[in-house]
């Protein structure tokens, strides 16, 4: 298990990104897998989806641990697993649950800073003492960090980015491999946080925003797709049903 946390920790190259395809079940794992994937990343939203669950730990832990089993059991490959705010009231609480991750076979997690149903990002000094007590587990933590979470990058940039930045030292001391900052899409915000972070820096690709090539150009080391893939799945699904449905033939 050590070898896969070192191989996955030693993808994430500023400049020469790792792409997540973000997946949901053992069978969308595998069909990623099949496609190249470096890596194998589920993500929260999907993952809930799938069983008819709302995100935000609504998808109870035992069943999240019931469904990396299974995607283990599919691939060689490293697996990363979102695990929302960490499942954990409290430091120790996260520490429990993340080494039960790190036990079960995964190689790294993602972990927000605000806890679920909250709009506001713990105090640093909390979500530190949350990634550390998860990274002390020997996994790989892809720290989470919300602040530009419903915020204006173009009013309000350079004070977001200096927020960020403190929040990744913050996250650098406590042991985290990598900084995930999503709902960024400006390519001058996302330039200075990867010029100035002690830790690589993972970026949720929108549309609209910076192609994988560009966003390769400013020194970004991970790109997700977070729950886009299932959310198309879904839609191509919904669609096929009504053609169906509707008396028209399937494309498939």
């Amino acid at each position: 298990m050590t070898d896969k946390i070192a191989t996955f920790r030693a993808l994430h190259i500023p400049g020469d990104p790792l792409i997540l395809v973000n997946i949901w079940d053992a069978g969308s794992a595998k069909a990623v897998a099949a496609a190249g994937a470096k890596a194998i990343a589920t993500g929260s939203y999907g993952v809930a989806g799938a069983q008819g669950r709302a995100d935000g730990e609504d998808f109870p832990i035992e069943d999240v641990f019931e469904n990396l089993a299974r995607i283990l059991s599919v691939t060689d490959l490293p697996v990363t697993i979102d695990m929302e705010s960490g499942y954990g009231a409290d430091p120790a609480a996260v520490g429990v649950a993340i080494g039960r991750a790190k036990a079960a076979g995964a190689a790294g997690i993602n972990m927000e800073d605000r806890l679920p149903g909250r709009n506001e990002q713990l105090a640093i000094a909390e979500a530190a003492a949350r990634c550390r007590a998860a990274a002390d587990t020997g996994i790989f933590v892809n720290a989470r960090c919300d602040t530009f979470r419903g915020q204006d990058a173009a009013k309000d940039g350079d004070a977001l980015v200096a927020a960020t930045l403190d929040r990744a030292r913050a996250y650098a001391d406590a042991g985290a491999g990598s900084l995930f900052v999503p709902f960024l899409l400006d390519p001058g915000c996302i330039g200075a946080i990867c010029a100035a972070s002690p830790l690589p820096v993972n970026i949720l690709r929108g549309k609209g925003g910076p192609t994988h090539k560009e966003l390769a150009g400013l020194g970004v080391a991970r790109i997700s797709h977070g729950h886009q893939p299932w959310a198309a799945a879904m839609a191509w699904l919904t669609g096929q049903a009504q053609q169906i449905l509707g008396g028209a033939e399937p494309d498939y």
